[in-house]
């Protein structure tokens, strides 16, 4: 794996004379944040027994509750005595961390774990990896091996799952197949994981999913499909942010289908957006050009107007990719 503006660092190290430590990570928490955030928490809490860690995130989705310890987390920032560290996982942007930036602006020592390509490398020191399978395989790199708990290891395993897509995405590599391997030998329940946390929906779910399946349309020659939720919606089915998780992957499944779009209203003129990609395009260089970021072939961005301004503006930078792409071709 190449490193990105980061030497791998080495957790003794970091953690030598820490006695007050901080986990965030980014703002809707999604099952790799949940999972690195977890997995590294119940290490320190295992191997580090002097050290007082606390694990800050939004509140995590009821699926990822079987993981040890997500009872522990913290959903709000008190003032109080600065952490002497804070490390921040599975966040390009420190304006990503929600409630917990002020904690992680004030502590004595930053470092920040996460392979989103967006990521400037924003904390004292920092750990970026951008064609790492996810945040959980890097925690996994980090820690000692032989002392990895089953707790630990669900937690991890978890991450890794969901960002690779239960392991079918091209961010799969031969590393994250043998880290898997590895965290399915501290006995863990593999097929428990991935059915609890990544395949069970709720009926609000499938609701919610099917409405967004429903209304979803096909533009710039079947190239592109998207799906607009608005808040109505939302409130009509009774849903929350967390129970649109997959839609966007399950739009990014149709047939010749080369980027997925999905909206999802959080205010009047106000929109969340999920981007896929199967290849050709860049979704991250399209969102990070809104002031978003992510992955090549997932990312995210929050945009303002329209919903058919916000479809025009980011199917413009679509266009444009393709566009290019096509003509390199041509050139060859």
């Amino acid at each position: 794996m190449e490193l990105k503006n980061s030497m791998k660092i080495v957790l003794n190290d970091i953690l030598k004379g820490k006695r007050k430590v901080a986990l965030g990570g980014h703002v809707r928490p999604d099952g790799d944040c949940v999972g690195s955030c977890m997995g590294l928490y119940l290490y320190l809490k295992e191997q580090y027994p002097d050290i007082s860690a606390d694990v800050y995130l939004e509140t995590v989705p009821e699926a990822y509750r079987i993981i040890n310890g997500t009872d522990e987390v913290k959903t709000e920032a008190l003032d109080g005595e600065p952490y002497d560290l804070f490390i921040c996982l599975d966040c390009g942007d420190p304006e990503r961390l929600g409630f917990s930036r002020p904690l992680f602006e004030a502590a004595k020592e930053t470092l920040c774990i996460d392979h989103h390509v967006s990521n400037d490398a924003f904390a004292d020191e920092n750990y970026i990896v951008p064609d790492a399978s996810s945040t959980s395989e890097l925690v996994f790199t980090l820690l000692d091996t032989d002392k990895i708990s089953r707790a630990s290891a669900e937690a991890l395993y978890m991450g890794i799952a969901h960002d690779t897509g239960v392991f079918q995405y091209s961010c799969t590599s031969p590393e994250t197949m043998e880290t898997a391997a590895a965290l399915m030998r501290k006995g863990i329940d593999a097929s428990k994981i991935i059915e609890k946390t990544y395949y069970e929906k709720t009926y609000i779910q499938n609701q919610i999913l099917g409405r967004a399946l429903l209304e979803s349309m096909l533009i710039m020659d079947k190239k592109c499909i998207i799906s607009v939720i608005r808040k109505k919606s939302m409130d009509f089915f009774h849903a929350a942010p967390a129970d649109l998780e997959g839609i966007v992957s399950q739009l990014r499944m149709t047939k010749g289908v080369e980027v997925a779009i999905f909206l999802h209203e959080l205010a009047p003129q106000k929109f969340k957006v999920s981007l896929r990609s199967k290849g050709l395009v860049d979704v991250s260089e399209i969102a990070k050009y809104y002031g978003g970021g992510g992955h090549v072939r997932a990312a995210g961005v929050t945009m303002e107007g329209s919903s058919h301004d916000v479809i025009n503006n980011i199917t413009a930078r679509i266009v444009h990719q393709l566009k290019h792409e096509e003509e390199q071709e041509q050139e060859l």
